[in-house]
């Protein structure tokens, strides 16, 4: 209030006060309304009240000029009724000051619990559900899976799982980019929702789906969500103006619940979904379980690799190389052994293709060339012409940069000459290297190390670009010699004469590989092949007999 409105007031509330002292009948209803008044108008300190009863007192009467024999009577009474009214209207004041507190406390409170209710049900329609796609997430599509087989009763019920994969999604991120990517992958969704109604269809990440189909009759009965499933996605997508060609491949599972647990249901589902992958693709799979007791046994062989490095559980067996001039030993291929604590002896093709798989075949390769350069430094024979030790290295092996640094150093570390240590490198690997590994061969040929290609007539079989390639050697594939068993069997004969005769007019020498008789070795002599390996000049065998063969 400004100053003269207070004055306005208060003059107002002394003109009453004063109109009802000298009222006739004396009326103190007027005294309560006073006081009421004052609260109303917020004059409700304790001040206020005491400096409202003086003012009456010391100056109403005065002011009026009263001289009557009951107004000291009637003035008591007038304060007594001001007091009360002003004591009524602050209690009330107060109480409906507490009862708005208290309504707007619990109107508070419902606000937050209804906010709280409404946070908690998005937290929960975030923690179950996709936020890209909406479709149910891992967290609902595991409860759900869970509850399927878990729940009492259900045991002898079937069920399946189709775990969907898009083909080269990446693609499409890294040629359109991730805001084409997440709405082709929102379009999959809805189309996946639509096609396998009834079904539960969830997004696990990334552009992977699953389907769960309970209370199956049999593989056919998911066989053909699969099929549905396939027959959506690979409909052409036009998002974001870009026509998207899309497909997917499906991993299938379906088995009888019980004896299964969500675990084991997705890891079998997944491992699927993989052969479908390695298989090209647009495809389902369904789950075999020899095929994963064996892919089982490779990953924990490979897995055991590094570690049976450690342990020195390798070892090297040698097969001789042998003229066919004069029966000499002229080399010996180095061939790895694995001496496994558990499978016994295990042999180069049951573990090799793991190495080169899972990049193992670096360490172990490198492990096989020093060890071999090692073994054959102290090879000597009686003419003083020792053989050379031949090391086939894989594809990582030539590719990997530092490949002449690691030659070198292991020659020299060893004090085997170079002309000695002979790298076998097979016809595909060859024809396909960059130019820098060419480049590297070409150095090591030029200190004299020899370079042969291995497994010869199984690849390109291109002699003419053999001319721009630092080969000392070819090794012919041992198909070709297969045929020569049989005496009236003349096509392999005339390959090899060809062979044999390119190869020595680009000054190379040629071994035989897989010779297994007297009768090949006499045709492969009368050809003009140079060498021969095989079971008929010896089987592979400790680096001891190679050296008891030399003396």
């Amino acid at each position: 209030m400004t100053q003269a409105q207070l004055e306005a007031l208060l003059q107002r509330l002394t003109e009453r006060l004063a109109a009802a002292l000298v009222s006739e009948p004396f009326d103190l209803r007027a005294g309560h309304r006073v006081g009421a008044e004052l609260v109303a108008a917020h004059v409700a300190s304790a001040e206020g009240l005491g400096r409202t009863v003086e003012v009456i007192q010391l100056r109403l009467v005065r002011d009026l000029g009263l001289v009557t024999d009951d107004v000291e009577d009637r003035m008591a009474r007038l304060l007594a009724a001001v007091a009360t009214g002003y004591a009524r209207a602050l209690r009330d004041r107060t109480l409906d000051e507490q009862e708005s507190i208290r309504r707007a406390a619990l109107t508070a409170r419902a606000q937050a619990e209804r906010a709280l209710r409404a946070s908690e049900a998005r937290f929960r329609h975030q923690a179950t559900h996709d936020p890209l796609t909406d479709l149910p997430n891992r967290t609902l599509f595991t409860e759900r899976l869970g509850a399927a087989i878990n729940s009492p009763g259900r045991g002898a019920e079937r069920l399946g799982v189709c775990f969907l994969d898009l083909d080269r999604f990446k693609v499409v991120n890294d040629s359109h980019g991730h805001q084409v990517g997440d709405a082709l992958l929102v379009t999959v969704a809805d189309r996946l929702r639509r096609a396998l109604q009834g079904h539960l269809v969830a997004r696990l990440g990334g552009d992977e789906f699953v389907v769960l189909v309970e209370r199956t009759g049999g593989t056919d009965d998911v066989l053909a969500v699969a099929e549905a499933a396939l027959a959506a996605v690979r409909e052409p997508a036009v998002v974001d103006g870009h026509e998207l060609a899309v497909s997917a491949s499906i991993g299938i599972v379906e088995r009888q619940v019980a004896g299964t647990s969500p675990g084991d249901l997705m890891r079998a589902a997944d491992s699927t979904l993989h052969w479908a992958k390695a298989a090209g693709g647009a495809r389902w799979a369904v789950y075999d379980a020899d095929r994963d007791r064996r892919e089982l046994a490779r990953y924990a062989l490979s897995a055991a690799i590094p570690a049976a490095l450690d342990r020195g559980e390798f070892y090297l067996d040698y097969q001789p190389l042998t003229s066919l001039r004069d029966g000499r030993v002229v080399g010996a291929e180095a061939l790895v052994r694995w001496r496994h604590p558990e499978l016994g002896i295990l042999r180069p093709d049951s573990f090799i293709g793991l190495a080169e798989e899972t990049g193992l075949i670096v360490p172990l390769g490198g492990w096989v060339l020093a060890e071999a350069c090692r073994e054959a430094e102290s090879w000597a024979t009686a003419d003083g012409a020792p053989p050379f030790v031949s090391v086939n290295l894989a594809v990582r092996q030539v590719h990997r940069p530092g490949l002449v640094q690691q030659v070198r150093g292991l020659l020299r570390h060893t004090g085997l000459p170079p002309e000695r240590l002979q790298l076998e490198i097979t016809e595909s690997t060859m024809m396909n290297t960059a130019e820098e590994p060419v480049r590297a061969l070409r150095v090591l040929a030029d200190l004299g190390v020899r370079i042969a290609i291995d497994d010869f007539g199984t690849g390109y079989c291109n002699l003419a670009y053999l001319r721009d390639l630092p080969v000392t050697e070819l090794k012919v594939a041992g198909q070709f010699v297969a045929g020569l068993r049989a005496p009236e069997t003349r096509a392999d004969e005339r390959i090899l004469a060809s062979l044999v005769s390119l190869a020595h007019a680009l000054d190379l020498t040629v071994t035989a590989e897989g010779v297994e008789t007297a009768g090949q070795a006499e045709r492969l002599r009368a050809i003009g092949c140079d060498a021969g390996q095989g079971w008929h000049f010896g089987r592979p065998e400790p680096a001891e007999r190679i050296l008891d063969r030399l003396r």
